[in-house]
């Protein structure tokens, strides 16, 4: 990912001027950026206020301020954002290392929950905000705008900031919070771009039963399609690796294995017009439940870290690159031009109130609906969860950035006032929400949910989660101290009274009889010259 990082920022050309020495120059710059992020990301780790994400984008805006004021202002693109690079470089790493380090067990028992707020929610978020922007927006002359655009910015703003989430909530602190609010962030970025992308080729004059019944198909397909081959992948993997045992020669070349297929199963998910993000994500859960047990000890610890550490650059790279490029001089010219100061931060305010009231007006109700389907007091979400879930998920990021760049940019540029007012507003309520929403989170859980934030989780965080069951009957570690023991269904009764354990245990059967001892797995693994199972043998000798 590394080269073809920095041969894509060549093209690019991080700097207006187009020599090569002002490339390397600026690429110079940037990684320096990125090692001064890492220490103060270090130095500012018990910080209860600013995370790494935030310290990045500050880094970016003072740096853009700097170049600005050292140019006079003739240097406007700093870095010119580029949805490619995001998408096919940025995100997959990010989104892979989330499938792979995510604790299953939570991610799993809460999936109806997740799929719930992810698939429906941000359809009731896209309508609410896509409602509002035209009830509001089309009385105000802001330019050019029809009403393909208002619902392509109910889809732009309706995309969660999933990235920023997973650096705000801890999964070991906080468990049943971080597998919600950052499943429904996966399925949430899958749905948004989904739903952008076919407004794209949508004939708003020919709106009838017919064609939405349609566009509901197309989403299923895109959902089931993307997990399968996520899935498909991530077995491929599994099963190439436990038949070939290519570490006994070289654990290079399975290391470099998983992660050029899971890389492929991304761009396989792109080329085929799926969504990619289902498709890696799947594949990391997959990858860690059956390939990471079929490679050797030390490749184990090789593909832990450096998933996790590709995963890392790529995230404070982004925030970087967010906040640099929110000092492109060019579209606030524009978009000063067209509408006052005055007008411009009114128009960023009612954005920001829309995207407050189309998420709170799917988590609470979704939440009560979920509460419904749950047996006991401790797997229903409380009321003070119910905020934490709406808080955090409040934070937009560069996937509504790279959104509203693809809708209403041309090649980064714009020449229309309202496209520049758009792109202006949207990097505002950017700003604005990973940076005051992302600052007040961590204090907000510490007040509403102060026995999770002051708790010792007693389920270990990964690399050793990484050894639990993909699906397991057990309870989380949040419901250990209520739950010891789960009575296993043996009747159709317990399997309408208990489903989520009743498919959960037959689902470990299945796993057990069929799956591991075809695609490896912890325990399932033959013994052979070389293999992981050796390693295992010696070791416990």
């Amino acid at each position: 990912m590394g080269l073809g990082l920095v041969a894509h920022l060549v093209r690019l050309g991080v700097l207006s001027s187009t020599s090569d020495h002002a490339s390397v120059v600026s690429i110079n710059l940037f990684v320096a950026l990125l090692c001064a992020c890492i220490v103060l990301g270090h130095l500012l780790e018990e910080n209860r206020w600013v995370n790494e994400s935030i310290t990045a984008l500050i880094i970016g805006l003072c740096t853009g301020v700097v170049i600005l004021l050292t140019t006079k202002g003739k240097s406007s693109h700093i870095l010119v954002f580029s949805e490619d690079l995001f998408f096919i470089y940025l995100l997959p790493p990010i989104i892979f290392n989330a499938g792979f380090q995510v604790k299953k067990k939570q991610f799993f028992r809460n999936f109806m929950t997740i799929t719930l707020f992810g698939a429906v929610g941000t359809m009731i978020s896209f309508f609410t905000i896509s409602l509002g922007a035209i009830a509001i927006f089309s009385r105000m002359n802001i330019g050019t705008l029809d009403v393909g655009d208002f619902l392509a910015i109910g889809a732009i703003f309706s995309a969660t900031d999933s990235v920023c989430t997973l650096q705000v909530l801890n999964q070991d602190e906080t468990p049943l919070l971080y597998s919600l609010v950052f499943g429904e962030g996966v399925v949430n970025d899958a749905t948004s771009v989904v739903l952008f992308n076919a407004l794209q080729n949508f004939d708003l004059n020919k709106i009838d039963v017919a064609v939405v019944l349609k566009f509901l198909g197309n989403f299923c397909y895109l959902f089931l399609s993307s997990t399968f081959l996520g899935v498909f992948a991530g077995l491929l993997s599994a099963y190439i690796i436990k038949k070939l045992y290519i570490g006994r020669h070289s654990t290079d070349r399975e290391v470099a294995l998983m992660m050029l297929m899971a890389y492929l199963s991304y761009m396989l998910a792109e080329l085929l017009d799926l969504s990619g993000i289902l498709t890696v994500f799947f594949c990391g859960i997959v990858m860690s439940h059956y390939t990471w047990h079929n490679v050797t000890e030390s490749s184990r610890v090789t593909t832990k870290h450096a998933f996790a550490t590709l995963s890392f650059i790529a995230e404070t790279f982004l925030f970087l690159y967010v906040g640099m490029d929110a000092l492109d001089i060019e579209k606030w010219e524009f978009a000063s031009d067209s509408c006052s100061p005055g007008k411009s931060i009114g128009i960023s305010s009612i954005l920001l109130g829309l995207v407050l009231v189309g998420r709170a007006a799917f988590v609470f109700p979704l939440s009560f609906l979920s509460n419904l389907t749950k047996k006991t007091p401790l797997e229903k979400i409380t009321w003070r969860q119910q905020i934490v879930i709406w808080w955090a998920g409040l934070m937009r990021g560069a996937v509504s950035i790279a959104l509203a760049y693809n809708k209403f940019t041309r090649s980064g540029h714009t020449q229309l006032h309202g496209n520049a007012i758009m792109i202006t507003s949207t990097i505002t309520v950017v700003l604005f929400s990973t940076m005051v929403f992302g600052m007040m989170t961590k204090p907000l859980i510490r007040l509403l949910l102060p026995a999770c934030s002051n708790t010792v989780i007693s389920e270990p965080s990964s690399p050793k989660s990484l050894h639990s069951p993909l699906l397991t009957s057990m309870q989380g570690s949040d419901l250990e101290t209520a739950a010891a023991s789960i009575v296993r269904p043996s009747s159709l009764r317990m399997l309408l009274s208990k489903p989520t354990h009743t498919v959960h245990y037959y689902w470990r059967k299945f796993d057990d009889a069929l799956m591991r001892p075809m695609f490896g797995g912890r325990g399932f693994v033959p013994f052979s010259p070389g293999s992981p199972t050796e390693q295992s043998i010696h070791d416990g000798r």
